[in-house]
C-alpha cells in the first residue's frame, strides 16, 4: 500500500510540475547559494499551496533530508492522516555543483521535479521552496511554529517572486517547539 502511495505521489508531482513558467511575471530565481550540509535535517511545513498528493494530510507535515555518500539527499516526507501516517521517500540532487538553490527531486523513476529554494534565512531557520512555474510553494521551518516576524519574511520572499499568497494554506502542527 505504501509503495502504491509513493508511486501515485511521484506521478502526480511530475504532472503538476510540468507546466511552463507564467508569461506575465519575471522568471523565478533560486537563492544563489545553499549549503546542503546545513540544509539537511528535519523541516516542518508551516504553510503550502494545496497539492493533490497531500490531500489526505491533516497535520504534522514534515520533510527530512539526509546527505547520502554520493552527495545526493534522501528525502523523507511525512504527514498525519485520518488513518495514520502517509510517507513518501525520494532523492534530491543539486542541479549544478556551484551550490545554487536549484535541486531536482524524484520519488519515482523516471519522474523528477524542480525543487528550488527561493528564500532562505541566513541561519537556516526557515526556507521557502517553489518551482519555476509557480505551481507549488512550501514555507518550511526548523521548528513546528515559526514566529510571526520570520513567517512574514518567508512570505515576502515568495511574494517577491510572483507567487499568489492567496493560495497559501497554513499547516497544522501539533508538536510544540522546545
Amino acid at each position: 500500500m505504501l509503495q502504491r502511495k509513493n508511486t501515485l505521489y511521484a506521478l502526480l508531482t511530475a504532472a503538476l510540475l510540468s507546466g511552463a513558467a507564467q508569461a506575465d511575471a519575471p522568471p523565478v530565481r533560486s537563492v544563489t547559494q545553499i549549503d546542503l550540509n546545513r540544509y539537511v535535517g528535519k523541516w516542518y511545513e508551516i504553510a503550502a499551496f494545496p497539492m493533490y498528493f497531500q490531500r489526505n494530510c491533516i497535520a504534522d507535515t514534515t520533510a527530512e533530508y539526509t546527505l547520502r555518500p554520493d552527495g545526493e539527499l534522501t528525502v523523507d516526507n511525512r504527514c498525519r492522516t485520518e488513518s495514520g501516517v502517509d510517507q513518501a521517500i525520494g532523492r534530491a540532487w543539486a542541479v549544478d555543483a556551484a551550490g545554487a538553490g536549484q535541486l531536482k527531486v524524484s520519488f519515482f523513476w523516471p519522474f523528477r521535479s524542480d525543487y528550488w529554494v527561493i528564500g532562505l534565512d541566513p541561519d537556516y531557520r526557515w526556507a521557502v521552496v517553489g518551482n519555476p512555474n509557480r505551481k507549488y510553494l512550501w514555507i518550511l521551518s526548523r521548528t513546528p511554529q515559526l514566529p510571526a516576524a520570520e513567517l512574514e519574511r518567508a512570505r515576502q520572499a515568495a511574494s517577491a517572486q510572483g507567487y499568489d499568497l492567496d493560495l497559501l494554506k497554513t499547516t497544522r502542527q501539533t508538536e510544540t517547539a522546545p
